[in-house]
């Protein structure tokens, strides 16, 4: 069975002081229950040392890599083996605020997925389309063309170290979801594909982000190819961070059954 993860994406949220609050109120509610999802987040770069001390329920992950190798004179930049050294264990890669706003293009992103890999980091690889390619027929094209890009950096033994999470542009930040059939037929698309390209086809886990919340999250959960969820806006919020892992565990669990 493919493991289910929920990660919450923090991104450039909140102060150091309330982070550390919600920080410790999601490791205690997790000391609570009994998941069966791995749970991470993803906060400002700036926190992952304070955060990487103190994880003992959740695993903490990096919103972004350099391309740059190592250590060396590169003001303001964070290698992958420098995250490594930190006991960081996996990266966000291609997120399309990335992507848009800071101009990664293939190329760039291809180079963060070799340097994560050379450092052994996993990596969270993003796909997905905008309104305008959606509405025009061309959102399959456009996430096969990323996963194009995905597959051309990494080794057969690299694809055992790869999540995967669609997030169509349109939903994200913007309180719009993909229906859970939008988003299930997209996922199959994406399994069809790795079918097509690793022998691990079936354990990559393959997650859903755009707007998910507790709402929509039990629906999501559901669908087949559905393995967890990259979580923005509302993994900063415990209770609400906390009801995703929930609808999610429960669907892992039943699964089993």
């Amino acid at each position: 069975m493919r493991q289910q993860w929920v990660i919450g994406n923090w991104k450039l949220n909140p102060s150091f002081i309330d982070a550390k609050t919600l920080f410790e109120t999601i490791q205690t509610q997790l000391s609570e229950i009994k998941s069966s999802c791995q749970v991470a987040i993803a906060p400002p770069a700036p926190y992952l040392g304070a955060f990487i001390e103190r994880a003992e329920q959740l695993s903490i992950v990096a919103q972004d890599v350099s391309t740059v190798s190592g250590f060396g004179a590169y003001t303001g930049e964070v290698s992958a083996h420098l995250l490594q050294n930190m006991a960081v264990n996996a990266v966000i890669i291609g997120h399309s605020e990335r992507r848009e706003l800071f101009g990664d293009d293939a190329s760039i992103l291809q180079e963060k997925i070799k340097q994560s890999r050379q450092s052994n980091l996993q990596v969270i690889y993003c796909v997905g389309e905008s309104l305008e390619q959606r509405e025009s027929g061309q959102a399959e094209q456009i996430v096969i063309d990323q996963l194009n890009d995905l597959n051309v950096v990494l080794t057969e033994d690299d694809w055992q170290h790869v999540i995967i999470a669609y997030e169509p542009i349109w939903a994200i930040g913007t309180g719009k979801t993909a229906s859970p059939e939008d988003a299930q037929q997209m996922h199959a698309t994406i399994r069809a594909y790795l079918k097509e390209h690793t022998a691990e086809a079936d354990q990559i886990s393959l997650l859903y982000g755009g707007s998910v919340k507790p709402e929509n999250a039990v629906q999501l959960a559901t669908c087949r190819d559905i393995d967890g969820a990259l979580v923005g806006g509302a993994s900063l919020e415990a209770n609400s961070f906390m009801a995703i892992i929930d609808a999610f565990s429960q669907s892992a669990l039943e699964s089993t059954i």
